[in-house]
């Protein structure tokens, strides 16, 4: 009699296990419900950003696009647009006098005022860190000035206090000096509103002093251990550690002051006068949109604008590497 080996499997008389697809299937609904709930709250966030997605295609992607069209076009507003390629560009760099004089401004303007006003918001944002009291006040007054800066308010005030009967010539006879009208001549217009920029300085004294707060004090008090006075401690601990809030707050006052209108407009009478001393880009591209009816001239003054903005912002995030310092690198 021969004995056969037992067969792998299940035991005689016991029954197999359940099939899996009834498990698949119970397993199925839950996903099918998590999917429908999913999209339906996909739908809801693009319901909330319809408005954004408004606003970008209709105030900021198509007009853009159609800036661009009309760049190379002769275009007046009164008639259909003709094409002429790249004209405008072409006599916007070899045969405007005046353009070329507007971005010579421009770039004075740009900086002599920046630098002027970071330093100045940054000392005042130290005076401010001292610990004094009242300081939410005096940081909502000092913070005033960007707000109503760049109003058509203060740009009137402004020109009558450098008129020439203005405070200032009237404070400066007390000592004997009797001047000419600051925003009448040219040799001083241009100033006027480099100090107007520089009195702008709320927005980046508010953040200077957010950064402020944020360096540990432990740093400072081994320094003075150390023997370190306030000027070491300022030029090795507080600037290196200010760099990022410093790189930030120069590249947004580099594209608001490229884009600066309502100073020079009101100031000169809206001619970038006297001598075209104000001449602004941004004022001269109105000059040739608005008054003289070059729309398509204006649309590729637009882009170059956005061209010279870009590239320079480009350069500060690519020198950066080289001067700024976060906290986290080695």
């Amino acid at each position: 009699m021969t004995l056969r080996p037992a067969e792998a499997g299940p035991a005689a008389g016991t029954a197999e296990p359940p099939a899996a697809p009834p498990a698949r299937r119970r397993a199925r609904r839950p996903r099918r419900r998590k999917s429908s709930r999913a999209r339906s709250q996909a739908w809801a966030g693009y319901l909330f950003l319809a408005p954004w997605f408004i606003g970008l295609f209709a105030i900021t992607l198509g007009p853009m696009i159609a800036t661009l069209y009309l760049s190379f076009n002769d275009y007046s507003m009164l008639t259909p647009p003709h094409w002429i390629g790249l004209d405008n560009y072409h006599r916007m760099f070899t045969a405007d006098d005046r353009f070329i004089h507007s971005l010579r401004v421009t770039t004075v303007y740009v900086a002599v005022s920046v630098p002027l006003q970071l330093a100045f918001a940054l000392g005042l944002a130290m005076a401010l860190d001292k610990g004094l009291r009242g300081l939410p006040i005096y940081r909502s007054v000092f913070y005033l000035p960007s707000l109503l800066g760049g109003s058509v308010a203060i740009a009137i005030l402004w020109r009558k206090i450098f008129g020439t009967d203005g405070i200032v010539n009237t404070f400066l006879g007390w000592f004997g000096y009797h001047g000419e009208g600051w925003v009448t001549s040219p040799d001083t217009a241009l100033w006027t509103l480099i100090i107007l920029h520089v009195w702008t300085f709320g927005a980046p004294m508010v953040i200077f002093l957010a950064g402020l707060r944020q360096i540990p004090r432990e740093l400072y008090e081994a320094a003075r251990v150390d023997g370190a006075g306030r000027w070491r401690q300022f030029r090795s601990i507080t600037l290196p550690l200010l760099t990022p809030i410093i790189f930030f707050n120069a590249v947004l006052e580099l594209i608001k002051s490229f884009q600066s209108f309502t100073q020079a407009f009101v100031v000169s009478g809206g001619n970038g006068g006297p001598v075209d001393s104000t001449l602004f880009y941004t004022l001269y591209l109105y000059i040739k949109g608005f008054k003289n009816y070059e729309m398509g001239y204006a649309a590729a003054m637009a882009w170059v604008l956005l061209l010279i903005i870009g590239a320079l912002t480009a350069v500060n995030f690519l020198m950066s590497r080289f001067w700024v310092f976060y906290g986290d690198e080695k």
